[in-house]
């Protein structure tokens, strides 16, 4: 059982942004933060107040983030980035809004005291007897991720403590976002106040400007009054929130956002479902494709199809038997308009793990859902393939090109020569050759690419080419076949890339607007070889009249590219080799590219840079890395062996984009490997890629460093104890293996218990650890000798947060789940739909046989309904059996 929060982002535009810029504009960029850590940055939109950014992100969060906030600021290249303001987005809005958050939210000024983040660690407890004056005792023992505040990246943090008008102060840690206090204020309670409140706030020290405010917990300490002492990490919490003067000055945001949380249950909950809709799906039971007509096979179900079918073939509608297509066509009836493609999107990828893919896309353009984004699915890589070097040489080219006399300026053209300014017709005559030598390239690279077309892809695109050819056979209709085609492969697939090729992943960054001029001018020519018409593009737009006879040749190449993808016949064993060949294609964990990584082991961090560049290749077994992209491996590091990816401070390298990779070959030696981004983008693709690979590593250390070890402490916390204790049985270790690893919630640290005896029995006999606060992990051979390591951290580790990528591997069980949730919410309207057919159309004594069949197939969809229903309920209440003892009620 696994509980999932997906957060679906579209950060579509702003406006009536202020100026920042002394040109009168601004360069506005958007900066997604999780719980105040930066997971998107946007392109930035260059001197405009009202940016259009329509860039999409889909997050897997961990169930207990609490909000999410969208900074905007206005990139500078000499100075500082100026912050405009912000939007904050609390779960709780997210979760009472299931159907999402779409609309305008203003910009607000950030408020430092506002802008806090962070846990600490308290003791709180009652001492003495009633009879006697008791005392109020809170220790003060730990923090972690503080905000920075300073200049160095870190912060200089002391306590305040408030209770019953007296406050005391705690000592500085100098430069530590994880400080380590370990102090005790103790004071006189007074039972007699009604708002009997402790107030714990921490500060930054400033030596010369005011102290920064780093956040506060507030506790009620009449709720502790029966438990006595109470002990936990809280969260800090902003202080009351001021009146800002700048509210609605600063602009607005348009974005877009839905939360779903999923609790998805072991496989075997949902076979009964998957087996069911695969069934209906078997070739035995699917007849739709013996019938030519969409409306054949699914109107003798619905009336109002009926009547639509009798008016245009003045007859009745021929009967289908069995009890399949309705199923799928009562969920068609019953799915709203909004949720139809996701609903499509799902069951495809359900249909796609069973290897019944093809029958089902047969059934989805018969119930007209062609809106279905397949081909985004299947052909993310092949458009890569295709598009990728043509993109790249646009953009590195930066070549001035436009056909349009009136939108030629000569100042961008610059000279032809020395001293010689371009003419008009010059700068024509070269945008010209240029566009040509882009099309002949692209063209080209289209004509190649039939060879490693994606199968599910050359399928779809036969299916539609057969069923127009056979739905206008006539030779005045020729060109309708491949017009059907090349408007899904050229006007939804090949022209939006070109146009924006971030959005589709082949850059990183938007085009400036010299190269987005050159990449609309060559998807406009890619559109008109798409629409088979060169006279109607260049009646539109005369001045692309240079480009007919490239037209003309690229539309008699693109015909014969679709005659070779159409025409070649799957066999069977290229359909049976369907599911393989998209696994591969779209469900690969590989990643590469060049970053600058150091590795570290025993040794300590050398001062000046030690950071190198290599070619860092990702694989579905290891990470390796090597000088160039065809060079020798230098090193790699085995995915099973790596025990934490997480971030590094800003201030151990001087770049807030560094990541560490940690290992170890046994319990006793790890290592660190960091890598140094170009951007916060690239840094969270690694880090978001690693973590999923990393996924199902039964040993994955619960806490860890984020700062460097030099000298002869951690820079992030100061502590001189920088790894695991010595182990004296390592030879021992690697031949028979450990028993029993841990996570010790009391120590807060990552803990391996060796033992020879039964956990029930060790932990009262050997170690001084409650064993109802340890969790077990695996268990492997028993060793003949008992010892405990230890592995210290400063601060939780971030395994569940992770960006969702095209080539992410296909989960079955999150489909099942989401298809259980969506029949689930339909099904009062699913009931009520069938019930009003069956008294429509009656029980005629030749259709009973039928009718019972399709009863039994329904009774059976909705018990498998009510088991899952319940197996998520038996989930929940031991969910709240476990919340059920909070510790302390805690007022921010």
């Amino acid at each position: 059982m696994a509980k999932r929060s997906t957060l679906f982002i579209r950060i579509v535009e702003g406006k009536n942004l202020p100026i920042k810029d002394i040109t009168g504009s601004s360069d506005p960029y958007c900066i997604v933060k999780i719980d105040n850590e930066a997971i998107i940055r946007t392109a930035t939109i260059w001197k405009t107040l009202s940016p259009f950014w329509g860039e999409e992100y889909t997050v897997h969060l961990p169930p207990y983030f609490r909000t999410v906030s969208f900074y905007v600021l206005d990139e500078d290249s000499l100075s500082r980035d100026d912050v405009i303001g912000k939007v904050s987005i609390s779960k709780e809005l997210l979760t009472a809004k299931p159907q999402g958050v779409d609309g305008w939210m203003n910009l607000t000024e950030i408020d430092p005291d506002e802008e806090v983040q962070g846990e600490i660690h308290l003791q709180i407890s009652v001492l003495g007897e009633r009879d006697l004056p008791r005392k109020l005792c809170c220790q003060v023992l730990e923090a972690r991720d503080l905000a920075k505040k300073d200049r160095n990246g870190a912060s200089d943090p002391f306590v305040r403590v408030r209770y019953n008008g007296k406050t005391y102060e705690g000592t500085v840690v100098k430069k530590s976002c994880y400080p380590r206090w370990n102090e005790s204020f103790v004071f006189e309670m007074d039972e007699t106040l009604n708002d009997n409140l402790l107030s714990v706030e921490v500060w930054d020290w400033d030596l010369v400007s005011r102290n920064d405010f780093l956040g506060k917990v507030l506790f009620n300490i009449n709720m502790l009054q029966s438990s006595q002492q109470e002990e936990g990490w809280f969260r800090l919490g902003p202080d009351k929130s001021k009146h800002s003067q700048y509210e609605g000055t600063l602009g607005s945001l348009r974005l877009e956002l839905r939360l779903r949380d999923e609790v998805v249950l072991p496989s075997s909950h949902y076979k009964p479902l998957t087996e069911l809709l695969s069934q209906s799906l078997s070739p035995q039971n699917n007849i739709l494709r013996q019938r030519a007509s969409p409306y054949n096979a699914f109107l003798p179900i619905l009336p109002e199809r009926q009547q639509c079918y009798q008016l245009t073939n003045n007859a009745p509608p021929p009967k289908l038997p069995g009890n399949w297509p309705d199923l799928i066509m009562l969920i068609d009836e019953t799915t709203t308009a909004e949720s139809r493609q996701e609903v499509a999107n799902n069951l495809v990828k359900l249909f796609l793990g069973q290897g019944l893919v093809k029958e089902f896309l047969d059934v989805l353009f018969k119930l007209e859902l062609e809106k279905t984004r397949v081909s985004a699915v299947a052909g993310m890589q092949y458009l890569h393939r295709l598009l990728g070097p043509i993109i790249n040489r646009i953009f590195e080219d930066k070549k001035y090109v436009e056909l349009d006399p009136s939108k030629v300026e000569l100042k961008e053209a610059g000279c032809a020569g020395l001293h010689r300014q371009q003419t008009e017709c010059d700068v024509l005559q070269q945008s010209s050759n240029l566009l040509q030598s882009y099309m002949a390239e692209l063209l080209s690279s289209i004509l190649q690419s039939a060879s490693y077309c994606p199968l599910l892809v050359c399928q779809v695109f036969q299916k539609l080419f057969l069923r127009v050819q056979e739905q206008f056979p006539g030779t005045e209709h020729r060109k309708v076949k491949f017009i059907a085609v090349t408007s899904f492969l050229c006007l939804r697939f090949i022209s939006p890339a070109i146009m924006s090729p971030k959005l589709f992943h082949l850059r990183e960054k938007h085009a400036d607007a010299r190269t987005s001029r050159t990449l609309l001018l060559l998807a406009k020519a890619v559109q008109s070889i798409g629409n088979m018409d060169t006279l109607a593009c260049c009646s539109k737009e005369p001045w692309m009249v240079c480009l007919q006879p490239s037209i003309q040749q690229g539309i008699s190449q693109l015909k014969d590219f679709i005659s070779r993808l159409v025409s070649c016949h799957q066999t069977e064993d290229q359909d049976l080799d369907l599911q393989t060949r998209m696994r591969l294609q779209c469900g690969t964990m590989e990643k590469e590219g060049f970053l600058f990584l150091h590795r570290t082991k025993d040794k300590c961090m050398p001062m000046t840079s030690p950071f190198k560049k290599y070619y860092v290749t990702l694989s579905k077994d290891n990470l390796s890395y090597s000088r160039t992209q065809h060079s020798k491996k230098s090193s790699s590091i085995s995915l099973p062996k790596i025990r934490a990816v997480e971030k590094v401070e800003e201030k151990c390298f001087g770049s807030a984009n560094v990541m560490q990779i940690i290992s170890s070959e046994d319990l006793c030696q790890q290592e660190t490997l960091y890598l140094d981004c170009k951007s916060v983008n690239e840094l969270n693709h690694w880090l978001s890629a690693l973590r999923k690979a990393c996924s199902h590593n039964t040993n994955m250390m619960s806490c860890f460093h984020p700062g460097v070890y030099k000298g002869d402490r951690w820079s992030c916390c100061h502590q001189k104890e920088k790894s695991a204790k010595e182990c004296p049985f390592q030879n021992a270790l690697k031949k028979q293996g450990v028993l029993l690893g841990c996570h010790d919630k009391s120590l807060h640290a990552q803990v391996v218990y060796l033992t020879t005896q039964p956990l029930s029995q060790t932990f009262p006999r050997r170690v001084s650890v409650d064993p109802e606060k340890v969790q077990v992990v695996s268990e492997w051979a028993i060793p003949e000798f008992s010892t405990t390591l230890r592995y210290p951290g400063c601060d939780k580790t971030r395994h569940g947060v992770t960006l969702q990528e095209w080539y992410d591997p296909l989960d079955p069980d999150l489909e099942a789940q989401l298809i259980y949730q969506h029949l689930s919410n339909i099904q009062p309207t699913m009931r009520e739909k069938c019930l009003n057919l069956r008294q429509q159309r009656g029980l005629q004594e030749e259709d009973s046989g039928r009718d019972l069949k399709k009863a039994d197939g329904l009774s059976e969809l909705f018990s498998v309904l009510q088991e899952l229903h319940e197996a998520h309920s038996v989930v929940e209440e031991e969910e709240r059996s476990r919340n059920k003892n909070i510790f302390l009620e805690i007022q921010t």
